[in-house]
Parts: C-alpha cells; sequence; structure tokens
C-alpha cells in the first residue's frame, strides 16, 4: 500500500512545485510576453513553418524541380529527415533559448509542437533516440536539449525510449561555421552505439533540436544501423535553410 502511493506522492510534490514556481516567477511567453505559457497559441501558430516542396530524403526547401543541395550525390544512412519550422525568428529563438540560455521549460512546447506534427504526417518509429552530446559538452552545460525532447514526446506519445543508446566518442566542436562537406567530415565516425540489444530491429525516430545540413544525424544514423536498427528517421524541431 505503501509503495503504490509513493508515486502519487512524487507526483503531488512535483504538481505543487510547479505551483509555487508559478506564483514566484509566473510563465511568460517567449514570442510576445504574456504572461500563462512558455510559448503562448498565439505565438506558436505565427511559427515559421516548413512547407513543400522539400527534398524527400533530407527535407531540405526546394525550388519546384530542383535538385537537393545537400543529398542528391550523397549516400546517406538515415532514411530521411524531417522538421516542423524554419530555423529563423521565433522557432530559432526558442532553439537558442532551450539550448544555450538554460531555459530547458521550452522542451515542452517544442515537443508539443512536433508531437502533433507526427500525428500529420506520420513517421515509422518504434522507439525513440536523441542525438547526444559530448561528455564534456554535457558535463558543461548540465543538460542535453535533444534528451529533454525525447522524454516529453516519449511522455505524450507512449512510444518508448532507448535512453543511452548512442554515445559521442569525439568532441567534434562547434560546427556553425563549417559547410556540408566540412560538417560530414567533422562528425564521421563519431557516434557508437553501446546498447544495440535496445534497437535491433526496431525502426528509430532520432531526435534532435535542430537540424542544419544533416551530417550530425547522418552519422548517427549510421552508428545506429551498423548495431542493427531497421531504420533511422531524423526529426528536429527546427530546419535551417
Amino acid at each position: 500500500m505503501v509503495s503504490e502511493m509513493m508515486p502519487l506522492a512524487r507526483t503531488s510534490l512535483h504538481r505543487l512545485s510547479e505551483i509555487l514556481l508559478d506564483l514566484l516567477f509566473p510563465r511568460r511567453c517567449i514570442g510576445c510576453g504574456r504572461e500563462g505559457d512558455f510559448l503562448c497559441r498565439t505565438c506558436a501558430a505565427a511559427l515559421p513553418k516548413l512547407t513543400p516542396p522539400l527534398c524527400p530524403r533530407c527535407g531540405f526547401p526546394l525550388k519546384s524541380g530542383a535538385p537537393c543541395p545537400d543529398c542528391s550525390h550523397l549516400p546517406l544512412a538515415v532514411e530521411g529527415i524531417r522538421s516542423p519550422y524554419l530555423h529563423e525568428g521565433l522557432a530559432r529563438d526558442l532553439v537558442h533559448a532551450l539550448k544555450y540560455n538554460h531555459f530547458k521549460a521550452l522542451a515542452a512546447p517544442a515537443a508539443q509542437l512536433m508531437t502533433r506534427y507526427l500525428e500529420a504526417h506520420s513517421l515509422p518509429t518504434d522507439v525513440l533516440v536523441a542525438v547526444p552530446l559530448h561528455s564534456r559538452r554535457l558535463r558543461r552545460r548540465g543538460y542535453n536539449q535533444s534528451d529533454l525532447i525525447m522524454k516529453e514526446m516519449s511522455r505524450l506519445t507512449g512510444i518508448p525510449m532507448a535512453k543511452g543508446v548512442l554515445a559521442r566518442t569525439r568532441d567534434t566542436g562547434s560546427q556553425v561555421k563549417l559547410g556540408a562537406q566540412a560538417r560530414r567530415r567533422n562528425v564521421a565516425g563519431a557516434f557508437v552505439c553501446r546498447e544495440s540489444a535496445l534497437i535491433t530491429g526496431k525502426r528509430v525516430l532520432l531526435i534532435d533540436d535542430v537540424c542544419t545540413t544533416g551530417a550530425t544525424l547522418n552519422a548517427c544514423a549510421a552508428a545506429l544501423k551498423e548495431a542493427g536498427a531497421e531504420s533511422v528517421w531524423g526529426f528536429t524541431f527546427s530546419r535551417e535553410c
């Protein structure tokens, strides 16, 4: 009886702490500053959507009939990459606040919007896997933003997580100033799958915050497939163009 009450007690304490925090520090939308939510419905609806035509593989927005500049001549390990939003404006602000400003609560609205996208654009998924940070960067930041998004998506969808499956064996450093080819070289072989039993024969949905060229997602997909994953789709909140 006592053991059955423990989860309820933890939930109640967690909810109480949220109420107290809301009283001390009211939730305000990062877009308009309106009190109530960290991302209000109006601002969420105004996020810059990524719309067709898109590359069917990497999700890069294309001019009608134009070949994809990123993957048209490259063999890819990842089946495809999808993102609901362009990485600009408020979408970029949300990712930056979550990633660099310790605004971890933004993982929840990001996951909610990504889940809504999946409901309309189904992707083959048995298990969720987050793109990992190198241990050095994880210690410095204190959390992995992609892991936070994955956990919230698992809670919302009921899709199980395979935590700790992927590890980044090299600290590849910032890729912000690197071109597509340099990014691919930089992350090639930088990931390893440590728990192959959790993904063998599974259709993996690989979660990250933002896709720039798809190099990191593709390197992760290669490691997962080498360990036995049936398929790997990349799924991020936003996509740079």
